[in-house]
């Protein structure tokens, strides 16, 4: 039986245990794009979600904010996918920091992180050495310890269910559901809905989450229609290369690359009068990689398969293996004459091939830019959409052996600049869809610009204003932390032998009735991955896998001057009515053998006496040995932590009464001299007789006991105290049920359903039920009236409920009542007779 959980808004002043919030922080993608990082913790777990780093930073500036959280407390960390914002600083965590848990990635993932990370380390000790964030041996040590998840299979780590689902964007694109203490939090990442040439589009989960963590890349944007769109890329295209220029378009390595060239590779094959301009894709990694693209076929949509393995009488081909489009591994082996596509990496145009062909392109008119995919802030793909006249010469002055930002180089830049996004991105209508399909009460938005973020969060909030159940959205900055309690009701499942007996009902628990509190069930609360089961001890290793072991305690306390009467009166004066127990133990006269002892005279009194009367159980669970004879008392227990402080108390109740005048006085003997002030009782004996045969506080009858309650009540109030004599003003839930059969001299006690009163005749019924009740536990009357100036309180003793309209007065009554039930009898008894419990 899985726990239930639900939002409850108002419950925040209710959640006492820390636990019960859902912790969350963006280390980064708050409020940005780029560094994606979010840390997810609950019920003492944690999860961390993407290790990226910010392609418009180098070195650490480059990281999220790892300085602001204990990374060594993450029990996993989970990649969505091997884009460098969300994957490049990995191999960084796991081996610069304390982080020790365990990582996740599809396989598809795994394949292609391991030569992407790769080719960054190779790009940066190139570009800048001392900015290097790890070494290729970091990646590779670090990447034996990554480990695989498939599609829609559930993992357990450590209480955490994680189960990923297709999320479109690149190949190997996962959203994760992660279960933890019944709360279900999915995480996009980066999430794609639309149907393209070879990735599966995102897919909702079967399961309604709780949270989700959604991204915000594209605001409330609108992406122009698939078929439009293409058209329109190709039509820019075949304008540059008609008027005699060059195209440049920086795409990622991988992931929209791919969807690129088979649009291309596709167009080019229909369209022969351009076949004699070649098409270019500038990227090693790439090449590499079409390896992985080829073995995960199977994971992609439909048309990659029909290409794959033939349809409608097609012949098979390898939809990776391109007809028009060649893999250009240097810059040294191009030669740049005449009209041409290039695609090349990176797609921010930071550095590398695409920076280098821009700043070589850049001064002609003919020539044009084509950014396709999302571009983010600081990045010159960024910056040259407003087409600035001039850029800095990174990369040639790098070849001069310079930095372009820091000689100052600029290259006038004439390049036309166009944008037509094919980035794998949700747009509003897509990722607002999504969200109302998936349900969650919390949203959570993240990998964002402030304003297009703000600008969603306003619109969803708008979307759902006029419905009952409002959506809570959070657009959460970098380092700042996000608390959302979740209130839940803990359900445990009855196994083992306590599952034969049927729990008690709901309405016999609330009766208050003598013996009904006979069928709470009792047992061993057992947690395991949030999942409770109550079962008997001896069903722990079946059910639990747990052994158990009973250590039971002995402890002698040296007693040479109480007797057995005295310590018998004075623990009943500590805990009540102590219950004499045969001694079967006898193992302190194993010298003489059971049979001399129950002959033997100890005292005057037969040994089958001394056995009966000198071993006694305190509180049903000390058993107390009387060895006056040898000098001691023994005490027993099961050891536990109620059953020991217990003991302690009894041996610290021994040791005190052993010192106490009473127990010197016991063990006075006669003696022959004579002291100057004692007079004709010198050298007196006390006899037996003479302490008391029972403590005056083992049994205390229920009388006694009211009479003590309205006298603590007048001490504090004064003659204000009445008792209440009149039944009739019982409140109803004091008669009894009225909804079963009651044992009132064979008759029924009935009550209208609805809330209806009862009719005259049951009421007297159930008045007289309530007095025989009352009679039963020795109350001579059902409360007492309080009146202090104008207010009037009513204390009912069965349930110990307090009615007052002022609060400030019910409490303190309250309190009163509870504390002096507690004090007018000892520990063992707390019930007002015949075995019921008052419940306070």
């Amino acid at each position: 039986m899985a726990t239930k959980r639900k939002l409850d808004a108002t419950v925040e002043d209710e959640v006492i245990d820390e636990s019960d919030y859902l912790s969350f922080i963006c280390l980064g993608g708050g409020n940005e794009v780029g560094r994606s990082c979010h840390i997810l913790q609950y019920k003492g777990k944690t999860v961390m979600l993407d290790a990226g780093v910010h392609p418009a930073y180098e070195g650490l500036a480059s990281l999220p904010f790892y300085d602001e959280f204990d990374l060594g407390s993450v029990d996993v960390l989970l990649i969505s996918h091997f884009h460098v914002d969300h994957a490049a600083s990995l191999p960084y965590v796991m081996t610069k920091t304390n982080f020790r848990g365990r990582v996740f990635m599809t396989h598809a993932t795994k394949a292609i992180y391991k030569w992407l990370i790769q080719d960054s380390v190779r790009v940066s000790n190139i570009h800048d050495p001392f900015e290097t964030l790890y070494s290729e041996s970091d990646h590779l040590t670090s990447f034996d310890q990554i480990e695989t998840i498939d599609y829609h299979t559930t993992i357990n780590v450590n209480g955490i269910r994680i189960t990923p689902y297709h999320a479109g964007h690149v190949l190997g694109g996962a959203m994760f559901m992660v279960e933890i203490a019944g709360l279900k939090i999915l995480f996009t990442g980066d999430y794609s809905r639309e149907d393209d040439r070879h990735l599966v589009s995102a897919e909702a989960p079967p399961v309604k989450p709780d949270v989700l963590i959604c991204e915000s890349t594209y605001g409330t944007a609108s992406h122009m229609p698939r078929l439009e769109k293409e058209a329109r890329l190709t039509r820019m295209i075949t304008d540059i290369l008609t008027r005699g220029g060059r195209v440049l378009m920086p795409v990622f390595a991988l992931g929209r690359a791919q969807e690129l060239l088979l649009i291309l590779d596709e167009y080019w094959e229909k369209h022969k009068e351009f076949q004699s301009f070649p098409i270019y894709y500038a990227s090693n990694l790439a090449r590499k990689c079409m390896l992985v693209y080829q073995t995960y076929i199977n994971t992609m949509n439909e048309n990659i398969k029909r290409i794959m393995y033939g349809a409608d009488g097609q012949k098979p081909r390898n939809p990776w293996e391109f007809r028009h489009i060649r893999a250009l591994k240097s810059l040294e082996r191009f030669e740049d004459v005449g009209g041409c596509v290039m695609l090349a990496s990176p797609g921010m145009l930071q550095n590398g091939v695409s920076r280098e062909l821009l700043e070589r392109w850049a001064p002609d008119p003919k020539n044009g830019l084509i950014i396709t995919g999302y571009s983010v802030e600081g990045t010159m793909a960024k910056q040259i959409m407003n087409e600035p006249p001039e850029i800095p010469a990174v990369m040639s002055a790098a070849r001069a052996g310079g930095r372009g930002r820091e000689e100052g180089i600029m290259i006038p830049r004439r390049i036309t600049v166009e944008e037509l996004s094919f980035a794998a991105h949700v747009d509003y209508s897509q990722n607002s869809g999504f969200i109302e399909e998936v349900g969650a009460g919390v949203v959570i938005l993240v990998h964002g610009e402030q304003n297009n973020m703000g600008r969603l969060k306003s619109a969803l909030l708008s979307k759902n204003s006029d419905k009952k159940d409002k959506v809570k959205i959070y657009n959460p900055k970098n380092c700042e932390i996000l608390k959302i309690p979740f209130k839940s009701d803990k359900i445990a499942k009855v196994v083992g032998k306590l599952a034969a007996k049927p729990p008690p009902k709901l309405s016999s628990l609330l009766s208050q009735k003598p013996g009904d509190m006979e069928q709470i069930i009792s047992g061993v609360l057992v947690q395991n991955d949030f999942k409770l089961s109550l079962m008997a001890p001896e069903d722990l290793r079946e059910y639990a896998g747990l052994t158990t072991t009973v250590i039971t305690c002995r402890q002698r306390v040296h007693v040479a001057a109480a007797g057995t009467a005295m310590i018998r009166w004075a623990l009943e004066g500590m805990f009540g009515a102590v219950v004499d127990i045969p001694d079967l133990d006898a193992e302190d006269y194993e010298d003489e053998g059971l049979v001399a002892v129950m002959k033997k005279k100890i005292n005057g009194k037969a040994a089958d006496e001394l056995i009966t009367g000198n071993t006694f159980k305190v509180m049903d669970c000390v058993i107390i040995r009387c060895r006056t004879d040898k000098g001691y008392v023994e005490a027993e227990w099961e050891g536990n932590v109620l059953n020991d402080g217990i003991a302690d108390a009894v041996v610290a109740s021994l040791l005190m009464l052993e010192t106490s005048p009473a127990a010197v006085k016991f063990s006075s003997k006669s003696h022959s001299h004579a002291h100057a002030d004692e007079d004709e009782d010198d050298g007196y004996e006390p006899s037996l007789e003479e302490i008391p045969s029972a403590s005056a506080h083992a049994h205390i009858s229920p009388q006694t006991r009211l009479e003590r309650i309205l006298h603590s009540l007048e001490e504090q109030f004064g003659d204000c105290v009445t008792p209440i004599e009149d039944l009739t003003l019982l409140p109803p839930s004091y008669l009894p049920s009225t909804n079963t059969k009651t044992i009132t001299d064979g008759e029924d006690v009935k009550k209208e359903e609805d809330g209806d009163e009862m009719d005259t005749k049951t009421r007297e019924i159930a008045i007289e039920a309530a007095r025989k009740r009352l009679a039963k536990l020795g109350l001579t009357c059902p409360g007492v009236e309080v009146r202090v100036d104008e207010h009037v309180a009513k204390v009912w003793f069965e349930g110990l409920d307090v009615e007052c309209k002022l609060d400030s007065l019910r409490m303190r009554l309250k309190t009163l009542v509870e504390r002096a039930v507690e004090g007018v009898a000892p520990l063992v008894d707390l019930g007002w007779g015949n075995g019921s419990t008052v419940t306070y």
